[in-house]
């Protein structure tokens, strides 16, 4: 067996672009003792990943040069040297974007593949749908009747802060990019608002779906949609920040004025909070996302959608794709096409 794999060939300067990348072939290692070897069925593709091709100060180390490119995966165990996993299981890993990976078995989780799709365990039921768990009800703390505004509302975050801020009784308007997304938004998911941010209109309309202002703002994108809200957010407006996809291919300064005056002024005066976070420093939340996350989903009360795309090879376009708003519910490549 031959080990296909994606490395880091250049760093990005701007957009990354196809050359950035490179498919190579490797021997599939041996799993030590402790170990095993294991064949990669999905691969999750995620904005995070943009920030770890740039050497720039971070909160993780940015991928080397010549290195296999990070990601979430599930995959099947083949060969086992450890004795909590036997051939055939199905875990949650980090392999990262290759067909196959050698893991310690500390560092996995066992998926039952009859309790949901394994793919979910990398959406919904996974890093992005515990991101929106946390963020949402540790910072965003949404009350009954309050106003919680999400952009990349059709996304694997935003469309589950938007439903779990109507489990809690508040009134969810999301900002998605088009007629299709925004309907699915409406229709399927349920918010209560949604607005196209690419309509020219934009600010007028989210003024209009928040006739009283936004108690809770889950950022995740910036750039002219946090222009657009933070003139809405009412006096002690809480803000999660977990990403900032509209930023991430920029280089040197950033263009126009500088608003962090204005900024700062409001904090003060509304009495704002605005706390960035990883959704690992939440870690000791998980045995209850997974319990409650699961029986809202068994119960029809969470929806989502998945974006599959087939073959690791198609990997590298699909993610540029995601960074520029291609991608239609979480983004996950299928790498075993037998899976």
């Amino acid at each position: 067996m031959k080990n296909r794999r994606i490395v880091l060939a250049s760093r990005p300067e701007g957009r990354p672009t196809r050359e950035n990348l490179r498919v190579e072939e490797a021997d599939v290692p041996e799993p030590g003792e402790g170990q095993v070897l294991l064949r990669v069925q999905y691969l999750s593709l995620d904005p995070y990943m943009r920030g770890r091709m740039s050497a720039a100060r971070s909160y993780a180390p940015p991928v080397e040069l010549g290195a296999v490119m990070v990601g979430g995966t599930v995959a099947q165990v083949i060969r086992s040297r450890h004795p909590d996993y036997k051939e055939g299981d199905v875990v949650l890993s980090y392999s990262g974007w290759q067909t196959h990976a050698v893991a310690k078995g500390d560092g996995l989780r066992k998926l039952d593949p009859s309790a949901a799709p394994v793919s979910t365990a990398l959406g919904v039921l996974g890093m992005p749908g515990f991101t929106a768990y946390s963020g949402l009800f540790t910072i965003g703390r949404p009350q009954p009747g309050e106003t919680v505004v999400v952009a990349a509302a059709s996304g694997p975050v935003g469309a589950t802060v938007g439903q779990l801020a109507r489990l809690k009784g508040a009134r969810a308007v999301g900002i998605a990019g088009g007629p299709d997304k925004c309907a699915y938004v409406r229709d399927e998911l349920g918010f209560d608002a949604v607005v196209d941010h690419r309509a020219p209109d934009f600010a007028a309309r989210l003024k209009e779906a928040c006739p009283k202002g936004v108690d809770v703002y889950f950022e995740n994108v910036g750039g002219a949609v946090w222009d657009a809200v933070f003139p809405r957010l009412n006096p002690f407006a809480r803000v999660p920040v977990c990403g900032l996809i509209a930023q991430y291919n920029a280089t040197g300064p950033f263009e126009g004025p500088d608003r962090l005056p204005i900024v700062m002024r409001d904090v003060l005066s509304k009495s704002l909070t605005l706390r960035g976070f990883i959704q690992t420093e939440f870690h000791s939340q998980l045995p209850d996302f997974y319990r409650e996350m699961g029986a809202w989903i068994r119960e029809g009360r969470v929806r989502y959608r998945e974006d599959i795309v087939n073959g690791l090879d198609n990997a590298p376009e699909a993610f540029i794709g995601l960074l520029e708003g291609r991608n239609f519910g979480k983004l996950v490549v299928r790498v075993d096409e037998a899976a």
